[in-house]
């Protein structure tokens, strides 16, 4: 039997291709991603919204395609699941995106996701204006995205709008045909309701030519079974793993200033062993073992024998270990 492709976009493929829903995870640099994977999602989603945040400004087309690549590239060498790249709005025109889709792709991302929104865009959740692109300017994009990619396995998705800009049902699966029959491998449709029922009316007008991604951060009551029920192939949670460190990052920085000592923290954070674990650290130390030599003599006929070092504790034990 031939092994399993490495390849992250042909991981990627075959999952789309597979029975089960696919759960992504929002995440904004390596760690986060091995947390991630750790705990068992099918891929990252390398969230703009996160990135920017972590670098402490608006998820607004700010940052430059060169530093939010960097971040995804960090990701995808860090784990084994694939990883999607949430590329706004491409980074300019149907031109620039093809830069963009070539560079993604090198760099070991398995698919990239672009929003039929002007540029520069403003995140889907705040408030006020959001412009859409035209019809068919978007689908020049997706058009150029598909061309530009060499691995046949690689993944465009087209991320649909409409609902998030209030224009309307009608309009939103008009954009979502457009952008299929343009080439687009799946359709992203975006809503910021706090009901889900939209996302369920668009499925059911939907004729499935493509898979459905949805982002379920508004409407979270609904589960991914309902959601796979329903015929929706991909489900990220594209940015509570930002949120929950955000609370929890807080609420530790003010226990330490109140208490004047890091003393009641320390039983609920992670252990340092934890985080050398995350870090690749007893790899390292095996490596070590294996390729460093010692200037000291060694006996004739005695082979260098290496003693690697034992196998990277389990995360989950670490955390309960020195939670007990």
């Amino acid at each position: 039997m031939r092994a399993p492709s490495r390849r992250p976009a042909a991981r990627l493929r075959a999952l789309l291709s597979g029975p089960e829903p696919i759960r992504l995870v929002g995440a904004h640099n390596a760690l986060g991603a091995r947390l991630a994977e750790r705990a068992g999602f099918d891929g990252i989603w390398a969230s703009g919204l996160e990135v920017s945040a972590s670098h402490g400004v608006p998820d607004a087309d700010i940052l430059t395609m060169s530093e939010l690549l960097a971040t995804a590239q960090s990701m995808a060498r860090a784990v084994e699941v694939p990883v999607v790249a949430d590329c706004d709005t491409g980074y300019g025109n149907a031109i620039n995106v093809m830069n963009t889709v070539r560079r993604y792709e090198a760099a070991g991302i398995a698919g990239v996701c672009i929003e039929d929104k002007v540029f520069p865009k403003m995140n889907s959740f705040v408030s006020g204006r959001q412009q859409l692109a035209q019809l068919g300017e978007f689908c020049g994009k997706v058009e150029a995205a598909k061309a530009a990619q060499e691995d046949p396995d690689f993944v465009v998705i087209a991320r649909v709008e409409a609902l998030i800009a209030n224009r309307g049902m009608e309009e939103a699966v008009r954009r979502a045909r457009a952008y299929a029959d343009a080439g687009a491998d799946a359709i992203l449709i975006h809503d910021k309701d706090r009901s889900p029922a939209s996302i369920f009316e668009f499925i059911d007008r939907w004729d499935f030519r493509k898979p459905l991604v949805v982002v379920p951060t508004t409407y979270y009551s609904v589960t991914v079974d309902e959601l796979a029920a329903a015929g929706v192939k991909m489900v990220i949670y594209a940015n509570q793993g930002l949120r929950a460190s955000i609370a929890a990052v807080s609420r530790t920085f003010e226990e330490i200033l109140s208490a004047g000592t890091s003393a009641p923290v320390e039983e609920r954070i992670a252990p340092l062993d934890l985080v050398f674990d995350l870090q690749g650290v007893p790899e390292l130390k095996r490596n070590e073992e294996l390729y460093l030599r010692s200037d000291a003599p060694v006996e004739e006929g005695a082979p260098h024998r290496a003693t690697p070092d034992p196998a990277p504790a389990d995360a989950a034990a670490l955390v309960a270990s020195h939670a007990n």
